[in-house]
């Protein structure tokens, strides 16, 4: 019995010497390593889980607080097409800004069942596009404040906890919107220009102000001064949006198009054009092929022109300003004795793949390539709508989804996702403005809603 007793009290011991130590797992790097410049940042410093989270983190419950409630939403089939659209100036064209109003005290949005909604960032200002750096930190723009924020869930509960500037305009940033990685550099989008600027995976801030790789045309129409930039899938070229600076105008290349350019931004080229408002750009996972929603021309009545979604091919025009979604249909303010002024360009136009309800204002896009959706979500497409304008009874304020078949191609049609921000369309009165969209390595799908500074998470819990 004495050699048990004393086996026993050993092991006594050992667990309290353990429970005694420190947990290092949680302590924070310090001030100096999370200022670091790439050419100073050690392999051990790069590896930390706190700085380049490679995995999905383990998940824990959604704060209470930050929790929306949702109710159910059945999705159905919303199909668009050319026989049905009404000739131009069937109605009046609207001039109905939106009146954006606080989000309500206990507000409601709706989305299929077994998806839940969460507070992932607030307090932000106007966040418009998104995008995950290579070591698993979330980069959001700022537009207005000339701002790129970073954002990071260290502990996997759904929120972020981490929030601190990777970029201001001394760094060069001017009206951002579009960021994307490739190789060690991260190139950002402003209004009239491409930069580039050295990156280390796990590097939380910018350092200096880049190199301007190509010249854009800035500002535009209406808000037309987003500037979209995507990697190819090899990494070995950059695609890059460019939209009209007017409502219907001739205007020259590269406006109303998207560029194709080397990643030190030569040999830049139109990849595609006739695109009025070109904003989200992926490519989709199996085929590779380039997508893009595209926010289409307003003043022809309510439900004129519809915005659409479509593959984006090499060489392709889209019809803008002469004709819109097919060489059948010609702009009437695009003519001369009755005529078009480019016969040549509106029998070259490109029927679009999808079409959506016409000034839904379509801006983020986002192939959903994670694992933790129902298998029908599975290389399909988010569409962020931001909302109407031109339109008598408001349209838009929310997120659909456009299903893909197995070949990988669309089935023509969309479906609603996340709904509830419109209130009122005869306002039309909302409490969000959706605009960017990210899918995380956990497999949920972020949102940012300008109007009131946050940004949401969508996760299915079945």
């Amino acid at each position: 019995m004495k050699p048990l007793r004393f086996l026993t009290l050993l092991l006594l011991l050992s667990a309290a010497t353990a429970c005694s130590l420190p947990n290092r797992s949680i302590v924070e790097p310090t001030s100096s390593q999370a200022q670091q410049s790439p050419s100073e940042e050690s392999p051990q410093t790069a590896q930390q889980p706190t700085e380049t989270p490679t995995q999905p983190k383990q998940q824990t419950a959604v704060p209470t607080k930050n929790r929306v409630r949702t109710q159910p939403l059945t999705p159905q089939p919303i199909q668009i097409t050319l026989d049905n659209l009404p000739e131009p100036f069937a109605t009046n064209s609207a001039s109905k800004s939106p009146n954006v109003i606080d989000i309500p005290q206990n507000p409601t949005l709706k989305a299929p069942v077994g998806f839940q909604v969460n507070v992932y960032a607030d307090g932000l200002d106007a966040p418009r596009w998104l995008a995950l750096t290579p070591s698993g930190d979330v980069l959001v723009t700022e537009t207005r404040a000339n701002r790129i924020r970073l954002l990071r869930d260290t502990n996997g509960d759904g929120v972020a906890d981490v929030n601190k500037t990777f970029a201001t305009a001394q760094n060069g940033v001017d009206i951002p919107f579009g960021m994307t990685f490739a190789g060690n550099s991260f190139f950002l989008a402003n209004t009239g220009e491409v930069r580039r600027y050295r990156y280390t995976s796990g590097q939380q801030q910018l350092n200096g102000g880049g190199q301007k790789i190509a010249d854009l045309t800035p500002g535009g129409y209406n808000q037309h001064w987003t500037r979209n930039v995507v990697a190819a899938p090899d990494g070995t070229k950059l695609y890059v949006t460019v939209g009209s600076r007017s409502n219907v105008d001739e205007e020259p290349l590269p406006r109303a198009s998207v560029q194709v350019m080397n990643l030190d931004g030569s040999n830049q080229q139109t990849f595609a054009y006739g695109l009025r408002n070109p904003v989200g750009l992926d490519f989709h996972p199996t085929t590779g092929e380039l997508y893009a929603t595209v926010n289409e021309r307003d003043g022809l009545g309510d439900d004129l022109v519809p915005d659409y979604f479509t593959r984006v091919q090499q060489g392709g025009f889209y019809g803008w300003p002469y004709a819109y979604l097919t060489p059948n249909r010609i702009d009437p303010r695009q003519v001369t004795n009755g005529q078009s002024k480019r016969p040549d360009l509106v029998a070259q136009t490109t029927t679009p793949d999808v079409l959506f309800q016409a000034h839904s204002a379509a801006l983020g896009l986002q192939f959903y390539d994670g694992q933790t959706f129902p298998e029908r979500y599975r290389n399909g497409a988010f569409v962020a709508f931001r909302g109407s304008w031109n339109r008598d009874q408001g349209t838009g304020y929310k997120v659909v989804f456009v299903p893909f078949d197995a070949s990988g191609q669309p089935q023509g049609y969309y479906e609603d996702f996340l709904t509830g921000f419109l209130l009122d369309p005869s306002g039309p009165t909302t409490w969000g403005r959706p605009v960017g969209l990210l899918v995380l390595p956990d497999g949920s799908l972020l949102l940012t809603e300008e109007a009131n500074n946050r940004i949401y998470r969508i996760q299915y819990r079945g």
